[in-house]
């Protein structure tokens, strides 16, 4: 069987998909890498919310999927949205990597004073943490962040520590505890997504890692009850079964927290759903700050 498998051009979208590739390579099963520009990949001077959130790196290579041009495609798994076309699934999730924030800074700790990140949650961690803070907006793919630091645009950059591992870059920082910085549900996972036909799904469900499937899973379920998108500062992180879930206010002055063991996908919805009940302001503010309709 010969396998294509599409991707965005990044250098992380690579990296991984050069992995899937490889851990195929391994079973026997060929495969040729079809790179994808997406929208996210071109509006790179505006907010994620504001042209449609994390769905945006995904949509493109839905479509190619569904219209036959590709047979599978890889991602971060954090950029997969709740909501799926039909006629897709999810066929495997690797094993996970690390699912931390990652500060890089240059100068010392003591002297950050503006930190650059696009996400609302991460700007929220921050700003709770220490409020005195600036969080300015920053996107793009790792060499651009990379170089609006060197510049001295800011003080300190907020990366996922998972991309910086793949794409074997060592940076001046430190990792944030996720206990205190909760990670994007998901983050630090690679998911491959196929169209819903048993020769290509079987073919690559070799690569999934049964663990982090339920606890990545857990988190989706979680977020799923939760909503709000990226839209809503919301942490969400599960390890062997130990789930943390949190949402912020934009500014980091307020937060609904929930901590327990959730041993099934249906607890997690009971989780999600407690949540939700308790952040139903706090999402609600956040959607009216950002301008976009419930």
């Amino acid at each position: 069987m010969s396998l294509r498998i599409g991707t965005r051009g990044s250098a992380l979208a690579l990296a991984q998909t050069n992995k899937v590739v490889g851990m195929l390579a391994d079973r026997g099963i060929e495969a040729e890498i079809i790179t994808i520009t997406t929208e996210g990949d071109t509006a790179t001077n505006v907010p994620l919310h504001a042209i449609g959130g994390q769905g945006v790196f995904v949509r493109a290579l839905d479509d190619a999927i569904l219209r036959g041009e590709i047979d599978a495609a890889v991602h971060s798994m954090k950029d997969i949205p709740a909501a799926r076309p039909a006629g897709l699934v999810c066929c495997a999730v690797l094993e996970r990597d690390s699912p931390a924030d990652f500060l890089a800074h240059e100068c010392p700790l003591d002297a950050v004073r503006i930190i650059g990140s696009s996400s609302t949650r991460r700007c929220a961690q921050l700003l709770r943490d220490a409020p005195a803070l600036e969080v300015k907006q920053l996107r793009g793919n790792v060499d651009t962040r990379l170089r609006k630091l060197r510049e001295g645009q800011y003080d300190a950059i907020v990366l996922a520590e998972a991309g910086l591992q793949r794409l074997g870059i060592r940076l001046a920082g430190e990792p944030l505890p996720t206990d205190r910085f909760v990670p994007s549900p998901n983050q630090g996972t690679v998911a491959v997504v196929c169209r819903d036909d048993p020769a290509v799904a079987g073919a690559l469900a070799a690569l999934d890692h049964a663990p982090t499937r339920l606890d990545v899973e857990i988190e989706r379920a979680v977020m799923e009850e939760v909503g709000g998108g990226c839209f809503t500062p919301q942490g969400i992180y599960c390890r062997d079964g130990d789930l943390i879930a949190e949402v912020l206010a934009l500014d980091g002055s307020r937060w609904e927290r929930i901590e327990r063991h959730v041993a099934t996908v249906g607890e997690a919805r009971e989780c999600g759903q407690a949540l939700r009940r308790q952040a139903g302001g706090l999402i609600r503010e956040a959607y009216a700050a950002l301008g976009i309709k419930p």
